[in-house]
């Protein structure tokens, strides 16, 4: 099992720029796929981007494309999200997920953190 905790989350204005961070424990890193994902109250959860396990490939939500980029540092356990051009549409709980290397084709993550939140504002 890996143990996911994300940070990072916080307010910003629309068009402002924030970071999420997600550490990961429990298991080989670079054996991970790794994704982020959101979710507002009411609303199934949505899948932003995922990347795979040597950061080699990324793909992404289009409603995120060319405005979030998502990283890893395997030597750190670390991935992130780096958002930038944000929205009010944008505001959601993110969430850091994990799963094997079939996780990044087939989007089968095991393991989930408890989130972030980020607000945009106007």
């Amino acid at each position: 099992q890996v143990q996911l905790v994300e940070s990072g989350g916080g307010l910003v204005q629309t068009g402002g720029s924030l970071t999420l961070s997600c550490a990961a424990s429990g298991r080989t890193f670079s054996t991970l796929s790794m994704g982020w994902f959101r979710q507002v109250p009411g609303k199934e959860r949505e899948f932003v981007a995922v990347i795979s396990e040597d950061g080699r490939s990324t793909n992404y939500a289009e409603s995120v494309q060319g405005r979030f980029t998502i990283h890893r540092d395997n030597p750190k356990n670390t991935v992130y999200l780096e958002m930038n051009s944000l929205r009010l549409e944008d505001t959601a709980l993110y969430y850091c997920a994990a799963g094997d290397e079939m996780a990044y084709i087939y989007g089968t993550f095991t393991d989930w953190g408890r989130g972030t939140q980020v607000f945009v504002s106007s």
